[in-house]
């Protein structure tokens, strides 16, 4: 199977005009998706949200990515740290959900570590003659934070994060991204693979078929790809008002982001980084989506939106902003049934490979020529 896949993956590479899109089995297959979690998510920086999520000493949350648990936790120098979620005594599971915490500690046998992984208490191990606290740290796994979003590697031969975003700092600079601040995040399930969520999210082409009476005439037609160095890809539109709000909701708009300048307040720029984070750069907000894989038809999906500070602050910001999330529940709601019925017509056994229409997909092209080298390589 893995030599057809080869075969087929060798039609999915630039230029966008000649290419094929991604295999079907990318989306339907699990053994597919196996070669993916090892290939994709666990060789890659992986976006798993905003900096905010984890403002102060001690804040944690308990993820799972690529099938690994992991812990991620600002620690008392505040930087975030990222470890395996599990007790270095017989491998437990230690912490759920969300939270604070100043010790990490294992509810099987209380082994307790501190922010920093290193065993502080294992209860009756001195009476161990052979036993040292310091060969039982936790599994530290890289995380790192640029512009306001977090991301993890599990790979050490990973380039550092500086390498693998390239010049995406540069591109999204007058966003000034880092100083925006969260004031929403959704969490939901979507019967559709992640790569599927993500795809839709970024290109133009649906917009008037799936969206005609809520968004499509917002946008005008996108500008050509940016080109870039990174492992990321970007495309500006200029906008009739805001991407932010509903054609019907435009007199709702909040104040401009206070330092965006020239072009780019008038539209909004969508970005990809790769492999599972994408946002819309837009005039006074942005609007986040990380999707990771469930199930070869399943994902996972967190919306988070962010404003400047100096907007939250504004008197009408509770009401205007409630009307923004309106827009983006809107345009879930369309698109939730569309990626549905995208994942089941992928799913049948004779699904083809198709192709990409260049100026209105060039963003999802970009990711399939980058994923589709990364599965070659492991194949």
């Amino acid at each position: 199977m893995f030599e057809q896949l080869h075969t087929d993956l060798n039609g999915v590479a630039a230029p966008i005009e000649t290419s094929a899109s991604l295999p079907p089995a990318c989306y339907a297959d699990a053994d597919v998706a196996g070669l993916e979690r090892d290939a994709v998510f666990r060789t890659s920086w992986v976006g798993i949200g905003r900096w905010d999520q984890w403002k102060n000493v001690g804040d944690y949350s308990a993820l799972t990515i690529a099938d690994i648990p992991v812990i991620v936790v600002r620690d008392k120098s505040q930087v975030l740290k990222a470890y395996s979620n599990s007790c270095r005594h017989r491998g437990s599971l230690m912490l759920e959900g969300s939270g604070n915490a100043q010790t990490i500690s294992c509810p099987f046998h209380r082994w307790t570590y501190g922010l920093d992984g290193e065993l502080r208490g294992a209860p009756d191990m001195p009476e161990c003659a052979t036993f040292n606290k310091c060969d039982h740290g936790l599994v530290q796994f890289r995380a790192a934070e640029r512009d306001g979003f977090a991301f993890i590697c599990f790979d050490d031969a990973t380039p550092d994060l500086d390498e693998w975003l390239g010049d995406f700092s540069e591109l999204h600079a007058p966003w000034k991204m880092g100083e925006l601040v969260t004031t929403r995040r959704l969490e939901l399930e979507v019967d559709c693979n992640w790569k599927g969520f993500l795809e839709v999210f970024n290109e133009y082409y649906h917009l008037p078929y799936v969206h005609p009476d809520t968004v499509a005439n917002v946008y005008a037609r996108p500008e050509a790809a940016d080109a870039v160095t990174g492992k990321y890809a970007s495309q500006f539109s200029v906008t009739e008002g805001t991407g932010g709000l509903l054609e019907a909701t435009q007199a709702y708009a909040l104040p401009a982001i206070p330092w965006l300048e020239g072009r780019n307040k008038s539209g909004t720029r969508y970005t990809w980084l790769f492999p599972n984070m994408t946002f819309a750069a837009s005039t006074e907000a942005i609007w986040i989506y990380e999707a990771t894989p469930l199930e070869t038809g399943r994902c996972r999906v967190v919306m988070t939106v962010c404003f400047p500070p100096e907007t939250v602050a504004l008197d009408q910001f509770e009401e205007c902003s409630q009307v923004y999330y309106d827009r983006m529940d809107a345009a879930l709601a369309e698109d939730i049934p569309a990626l549905a019925r995208y994942h089941k017509g992928l799913a049948s056994p004779f699904a083809k490979q198709g192709c990409y229409c260049a100026d209105l997909e060039p963003n999802v092209a970009s990711f399939a020529f980058w994923y589709a080298d990364h599965m070659r390589q492991a194949i």
